[in-house]
């Protein structure tokens, strides 16, 4: 099996120390095992979220709100799309923070279908989910979870644009003139100060989520049988994909609170492809941002967005599955996760 990365030895320990020596508790027992995983993991996300994502704010202090309009307002359609999505990565993380961001890009003319891919991109692909997809599964799984999120948004905001919907957008809005307003150039210390308070803010929000998230994942890590996962979400269930992201609509989480979900019911024998249309679902079309864009755009867009989404995530689930990783979850994989899992 490879060898742990340098920095997982202290956290892996504390785990196996609180659980183990602290708690007492049995290592081959379905609490330990849970407890154990919870420590583990709740210490792991939060020390590669605290670090990397700084690093990702200095990144996102170049792209305001203002100059992402800027860079926005234009293009052709092509190039807007693929802007769109590219500055979704790098840009508010999750759903009902975008959602005002993509409002802003309506009201100052940017075409409706460029917004959307902004829309679908910023929540589903983001730093954090890069993070802990790196962290957990590898650069292979990260890179394309990166490449096929960003071609599902400009794929989809395409779709959107070519279908002609703007009707369906608010009459208010198009009455909106946005104006525009001089930036100064920050300075490196202003981008410093707003990478700590944008880590501060992230952290804040961020950790109740990787506490429920982790929570589920450690009872599942714990107490679910393999069998019973696989047999129920396993490759052999053609539906298992178009299941999953039925039952993510319906809940609200962020990167951070499912990817712990996604590495426990991988490890339990669920394809990828399958465990990431479930994510997908979670943090790109939940109820809380259909809510937020009810305010500017009417129902049949709003369906239509919803629909167009879900068949890109089943797309992206099934080619996963049958495509990507045919054969399974690689062995490599594995021993990332079984590596970074907090596998006793």
């Amino acid at each position: 099996m490879n060898a742990a990365p340098w920095w997982t030895g202290p956290f892996k320990s504390l785990g196996n120390l609180l659980a183990y020596n602290l708690l007492r508790l049995d290592p081959h027992s379905h609490l330990g095992s849970s407890v154990q995983f919870f420590i583990w993991d709740v210490v792991k996300i939060l020390f590669l979220l605290t670090f990397i994502v700084f690093g990702v704010a200095i990144i996102r202090s170049f792209f305001s709100p203002e100059r992402s309009r800027r860079l926005l307002g234009g293009r052709r359609e092509w190039a807007g799309n693929i802007l769109a999505s590219l500055l979704g990565v790098v840009t508010p993380f999750c759903s009902c923070s975008a959602c005002p961001l993509f409002i802003g890009f309506v009201e100052s003319g940017i075409p409706l279908g460029v917004a959307m891919s902004f829309l679908i991109s910023a929540p589903t692909v983001n730093e954090v989910a890069l993070i802990l997809l790196l962290g957990l599964f590898g650069w292979r799984v990260a890179g394309l979870y990166l490449l096929t999120g960003v071609i599902m948004a400009i794929v989809a905001g395409m779709v959107i644009g070519r279908l002609k919907l703007e009707r369906f957008v608010e009459e208010y809005v198009w009455e909106i003139q946005m104006a525009e307003t001089e930036e100064e150039e920050p300075t490196w210390a202003d981008r410093v100060a707003y990478a700590k308070d944008y880590t501060r803010t992230l952290m804040r929000k961020v950790a109740p989520w990787v506490l429920i998230g982790v929570g589920i994942a450690a009872g599942i890590h714990g107490y679910v049988p393999v069998e019973f996962v696989a047999r129920v979400a396993g490759k052999d269930n053609p539906l298992a994909v178009p299941v999953a992201v039925l039952i993510g609509i319906p809940l609200y989480s962020n990167a951070a609170g499912t990817i712990p979900i996604v590495q426990v019911l991988v490890e339990k024998g669920v394809p990828i492809g399958t465990a990431l249309a479930l994510m997908m679902s979670i943090v790109a079309i939940s109820v809380p941002e259909m809510l937020i864009l009810r305010q500017v755009v009417k129902w049949p867009l709003l369906g239509v967005f919803a629909g167009v989404v879900v068949i890109a995530i089943i797309i992206i689930g099934t080619m996963f599955n049958y495509a990507i990783f045919p054969g399974g979850t690689p062995p490599e994989i594995m021993q990332q996760m079984q590596v970074l899992g907090g596998t006793p």
